[in-house]
């Protein structure tokens, strides 16, 4: 990225405080102590191993992949919806190359001085922001993971956290619609998104082609946009 287009870190840090009031999944912490945290491509080399457990523990089943599905989808919630609401309403695209995740959990960290950039000024910005949530992280991730689990499914699951992502901005900004609609059409238009699923409406409801287990679980449903909730 050419670091003319670079944005203060104070002004990345303001946008991401002001777009957590969206939703848990948009809240990412910035600075403080390093103990407790880790660099999440260690976490991505183990697998998320721990969170996979856990998760399949407390949802009551033995199928480890379900659980990486889950673990999967959330992570890639966490992802998308910072990055999707800093761009669209703030014009900001943060950098999400040095995040840190949590010890004993799925939370994100950043930098307290964090990067990013001026979304006009970024040629392809669709294919930024796609290459920063699923090249640099799910991609690595989904290498990284001790059970098999379909590249469809989590490719699936990618695309369902995103226009979640922005139903939730929508929800906190009808205003920014077009500039959503469009940005959210290009990303499911490129790489592995493509094919993953379509948008039905203005309200952004979606349909995907696969589905992401959760059903399969003691008390679980199909989710709204599983392709199997017909």
């Amino acid at each position: 990225m050419n670091t003319s287009r670079q944005a203060p870190g104070t002004v990345v840090a303001e946008a991401l405080q002001d777009i957590a009031a969206f939703g848990s999944f948009f809240s990412v912490e910035s600075g403080g102590p390093a103990e407790g945290w880790h660099p999440v491509e260690e976490a991505y080399a183990r697998g998320f191993a721990d969170l996979v457990a856990a998760t399949a523990d407390r949802y009551g089943t033995g199928e480890l992949r379900i659980g990486a599905s889950i673990v999967q989808l959330g992570h890639a919630a966490r992802l998308w919806s910072p990055l999707l609401a800093c761009t669209v309403v703030h014009a900001i695209v943060p950098d999400l190359s040095r995040v840190l995740r949590a010890d004993d959990g799925p939370a994100l960290r950043l930098p307290a001085d964090p990067d990013g950039w001026y979304a006009p000024a970024i040629p392809r910005l669709t294919e930024v922001l796609y290459e920063m949530v699923m090249t640099r992280h799910l991609d690595v991730l989904a290498a990284g993971l001790r059970v098999k689990v379909a590249p469809g499914l989590l490719a699936g699951n990618a695309a369902s956290a995103l226009v979640e992502a922005a139903r939730a901005v929508l929800t906190a900004r009808p205003d920014l619609a077009d500039p959503l609609s469009a940005l959210v059409a290009g990303l499911l238009n490129t790489g592995r998104l493509n094919g993953t699923g379509k948008v039905l409406g203005p309200d952004l409801t979606f349909r995907r082609r696969s589905c992401c287990l959760y059903y399969r679980v003691p008390s679980g449903e199909k989710c709204g946009d599983c392709s199997l909730a017909r």
